[in-house]
């Protein structure tokens, strides 16, 4: 086994791990994309229901002594929904900039191997024992 051979197989892997790696952030960035759509879908569900509540009982004033507790208790879920979805939303930022810094590393990498490769095949294409002629 030559050394070049060596090389070149550790190149692949790096550049295979990096594909897998890319995969990985991809998926996580879809996966909060994904959870931050259902947890906006479930508030807007949660302040309909409110806005039902306060059109059922006529009370929409939240200090009033008989203010529903259904939609006292809808509000807080709705508002604890929200503030994790800005969470989220932070997450997904970094993650986002990871991916793409992944992407940006895959790429570089792609490149490289593939300049390695047409390098040597330039040599290749040569014929053996003669040089160029001056």
């Amino acid at each position: 086994m030559s050394l070049g051979y060596r090389t070149m197989k550790s190149r692949d892997l790096a550049v295979r791990l990096k594909r897998r790696e890319v995969e990985e952030k991809s998926r996580k960035v879809d996966d909060l994309e994904r959870i931050i759509r259902e947890f906006d879908q479930m508030a807007a569900d949660l302040e309909r229901q409110i806005q039902l509540e306060e059109d059922r009982t006529g009370i929409r004033d939240h200090s009033h002594f008989s203010y529903s507790t259904f939609a006292k208790a809808a509000a807080q879920r709705r508002d604890k929904l929200r503030q994790s979805t800005e969470g989220l939303r932070e997450k997904l930022v970094a993650a986002v900039r990871e991916r793409d810094d992944t992407v940006e590393q895959l790429s570089r990498a792609t490149q490289q191997t593939a300049n390695i490769e047409d390098a040597r095949a330039g040599r290749r294409d040569r014929p053996l024992g003669f040089t160029a002629l001056r």
